[in-house]
């Protein structure tokens, strides 16, 4: 009875989390366009579906990914060894965010358009290997930002002047690279803090500020999805200027 009463709350909290979403599209269709939905049976379908597979991921997280996160943190800090956290924090973002599904859309499209747009050439091959150059560059910045943020977690230095040179690396690096890759590039520091990414690095970011003493998992815990954010930005500006 307590498993069932669980799955109908976790079920009843997916709708909620989504109930703003179709109240929008009921209401512009309805009432805007004051038009029918047109196949109405699968797009019903396809929102029970999208619940039950909200419920499902979240589960996930709470009982899979925030715990190993946690617990591979926790590990590390109490061996003491820095330099295999730190290869475990490059491997951790270049691993999540080269799945990221976010990301591989994103890469494809812009290799699509750079293709109608003569920047490169059309034929398959050469729009695949831009896209997996593209998402390359964005894994080994993610990798290298959390790097940056897990050291930044060990010293306990304040993120505020890290994320304000950083950014100031993206206004100077949008004055000098091509047109045609900026937007690109500012997307990318979208798309890698998704599904995959945010859990694992945040539960990351949690158990290691929780596991030095001195650290406030609220304070110095939390921030390593802004370095993810951050470094793409840069590193795909570059890469558009080599390619």
């Amino acid at each position: 009875m307590k498993s069932l009463q669980a799955v109908s709350r976790a079920l009843f909290d997916s709708l909620r989390d989504l109930l703003p979403i179709i109240i929008v599209i009921g209401f512009f269709q309805f009432a805007v366009l004051q038009q029918p939905i047109p196949n109405f049976g699968e797009i019903a379908l396809g929102i029970v579906f999208v619940v039950i597979g909200l419920t499902l991921f979240v589960q996930g997280l709470n009982m899979g990914l925030f715990p190993i996160g946690e617990t591979m943190a926790y590990a590390f800090a109490s061996k003491g060894n820095i330099f295999w956290l730190l290869c475990f924090a490059f491997s951790l973002g270049f691993g999540t965010t080269i799945a990221e599904p976010a990301l591989i859309a994103v890469a494809q499209e812009a290799a699509r358009v750079a293709a109608d747009g003569g920047l490169i050439a059309a034929d398959k091959l050469s729009q695949n290997s831009y896209a997996q150059g593209l998402r390359y560059t964005v894994a080994v910045s993610v990798g290298i930002a959390i790097v940056v943020g897990v050291f930044r977690i060990v010293m306990g230095w304040p993120i505020q002047y890290l994320i304000v040179i950083g950014y100031l690396g993206v206004v100077i690096m949008t004055f000098f690279a091509p047109d045609e890759i900026i937007g690109i590039a500012y997307d990318s520091g979208g798309v890698t803090t998704s599904t995959i990414t945010v859990p694992l690095v945040t539960a990351l970011g949690v158990g290691l500020a929780s596991s030095i003493k001195g650290r406030n998992p609220m304070v110095d815990g939390f921030g390593l999805i802004a370095f993810a954010s951050l470094t793409p930005m840069i590193f795909v500006m570059a890469y558009g200027m080599l390619v």
